[in-house]
């Protein structure tokens, strides 16, 4: 009677493949869960192009200013008279960068003043909305 050798043993080895496509699955799952988070608090207007940064901060001030040239601060329609008193209260101590969204034919003039005014707020740092080419 002839006995066969209970089991052959083989050495395990790991499968880089399906590793390498879970890593890709989970790498492009944070990245659009991060693009979903992006929230800028203005209103649609049609931006300059340009290239900049992505902010970090949780929820900005912004003030935007439209075609028309009417000033929002986080959607909130102000003008340029109350910008300073409506703007000061919404500055904090630790945070005081303001993003300007304002649009591309919005009349200069307006953008500098109401910038001004965010000036004597107490508004540090400006920081300029552009749309990404």
């Amino acid at each position: 009677m002839k006995l066969r050798k209970a089991r052959i043993q083989r050495k395990g080895r790991i499968e880089i493949i399906p590793m390498i496509d879970v890593m890709f699955f989970l790498l492009a799952t944070f990245m659009l869960a991060s693009l979903s988070m992006q929230h800028l608090d203005a209103l649609k207007v049609n931006l300059p192009q340009g290239q900049a940064e992505q902010l970090s901060a949780e929820k900005p001030l912004t003030l935007t200013i439209t075609a028309e040239g009417k000033i929002l601060i986080n959607r909130t329609p102000v003008t340029l008279i109350s910008l300073t008193a409506a703007l000061k209260p919404l500055l904090t101590t630790a945070d005081k960068n303001v993003v300007v969204a304002a649009d591309d034919k919005a009349p200069q003039g307006i953008v500098v003043r109401a910038m001004l005014q965010a000036r004597a707020a107490g508004a540090a740092h400006f920081l300029i909305a552009v749309a990404h080419d």
